[in-house]
């Protein structure tokens, strides 16, 4: 079972410029094609870019795949940033 914070739960989903991601270093460093990871997650290529880019926030769903497939936590991929 996944357990959130509040603050977590807050900022995953609030729309905003805050949330920031580490999917693309972390992809790359293991060696993982974009195309290939968006299969491996059930997205398409265009959400992984998205995702890479900051265009787009995942669900909590999506990010905690994302996480687990990395073997990190939420925390480690996907950082808050306050204004």
């Amino acid at each position: 079972m996944l357990r959130l914070s509040s603050e977590l739960y807050i900022f995953l989903f609030e729309e905003g410029d805050g949330l920031k991601n580490r999917i693309e270093e972390i992809r790359n460093a293991r060696g993982i094609r974009q195309e290939e990871f968006a299969r491996l997650m059930g997205v398409s290529r265009q959400t992984i870019s998205s995702l890479e880019n900051g265009r787009y926030n995942p669900s909590i769903l999506l990010a905690h795949r994302i996480a687990a497939f990395f073997g990190l936590t939420i925390e480690e991929v996907f950082i808050f940033e306050e204004e």
